[in-house]
C-alpha cells in the first residue's frame, strides 16, 4: 500500500500523512456491508495508522470525515479510540467534520492519520536470498473481516514487529500480497508462480487485515513468537 506523503519540516523531522476511506459499509439500509460504525471507524483507522507506523511515523493526530450523519459521530470516535488503545497511544488528538446539510443513502467515512517521523527509514529496493518474508494475518475483505475477525493481525502485534531492528513491514491492501511485494521490490517483478505460500497472494486484504514482514533469518524465531498463529511463511522460488 504505502499510500503516504512525507513532508520534511526541518532538518531532522518530517510529517507523515496517511489516509483511508470506506463507502457503503455501515448501518444504512442501502449499505452493501452492514457493520456498526465503531467497527467501520476502527478498520479505517487501522489502515491509515498502519501505513503511518510502517513508514516510520509516530501518530500525533487523527482527522475524521463523517458522511454517515450526526448520530454516528460518537460511535465513530470510539472506533478510533479502540485502535489507539490497542497501540497504547496517548495524547493523540481526534478532530474532524460531519456532513449534516445533506443525507446520504449509504455510509461513507474518510480518515487521515498524521504522524511525526524523526529518523530516516531504510527502503529496500532489491531482494536477496538472505532475506526472509512472512505474512502476518490473512487477507480478508467485506463481511469476512467481521466473520473471521480472529484471523485479522492485531495492531499490537504489528506495532511490536515494527519496533524490531532491521525489519521492514508493509500493510497489505485491496490489490493483495503479490502486488505489495512488487511495490516493496519493484526491480524483481515477482510472478504468482514464484511466490510460494499457503496464503492467497492475489486476494484483497481489505482494511489491512494482514501485513508483510521482511527480516533476517536470525530474527525468525522472535518474529514467529510475536506473531504466533498469525505467522505465514513466504518462499521465493527460483
Amino acid at each position: 500500500m504505502r499510500n503516504i506523503i512525507t513532508i520534511p519540516f526541518n532538518s531532522q523531522d518530517s510529517l507523515i500523512i496517511a489516509s483511508d476511506n470506506s463507502g457503503a459499509i455501515g448501518m444504512k439500509e442501502d449499505d452493501f456491508v452492514r457493520a456498526p460504525y465503531e467497527t467501520v471507524a476502527y478498520y479505517s483507522f487501522r489502515v491509515a495508522v498502519m501505513e503511518c507506523i510502517a513508514a516510520g511515523g509516530q501518530p500525533i493526530s487523527v482527522v475524521l470525515h463523517n458522511f454517515c450523519g450526526n448520530e454516528p459521530w460518537d460511535e465513530l470516535v470510539r472506533g478510533i479510540q479502540k485502535g489507539l488503545s490497542e497501540l497504547k497511544l496517548k495524547n493523540v488528538s481526534i478532530t474532524g467534520s460531519t456532513e449534516s446539510n445533506f443525507t446520504f443513502m449509504q455510509s461513507a467515512v474518510g480518515l487521515i492519520v498524521l504522524g511525526k517521523k524523526s529518523t530516516n527509514q531504510t527502503t529496500l529496493e532489491t531482494y536477496s536470498n538472505q532475506m526472509k518474508i512472512a505474512v502476518v494475518g490473512l487477507p480478508l475483505v467485506g463481511s469476512e473481516v467481521i466473520d473471521q475477525h480472529d484471523e485479522v493481525a492485531p495492531l499490537s502485534i504489528f506495532q511490536e514487529i515494527c519496533m524490531m531492528d532491521g525489519v521492514m513491514t508493509w500493510p497489505v491492501g485491496s490489490k493483495g500480497i503479490l502486488s505489495e511485494l512488487n511495490q516493496m521490490f519493484p526491480i524483481e517483478g515477482f510472478s504468482r508462480e514464484k511466490v510460494i505460500t499457503t496464503v492467497d497472494v492475489l486476494k484483497s486484504s481489505g482494511p489491512a487485515t494482514c501485513f508483510i514482514a521482511v527480516y533476517h533469518a536470525g530474527q525468525e524465531e522472535r518474529l514467529m513468537k510475536i506473531a504466533g498463529g498469525f505467522f505465514h511463511s513466504i518462499q521465493i522460488g527460483k
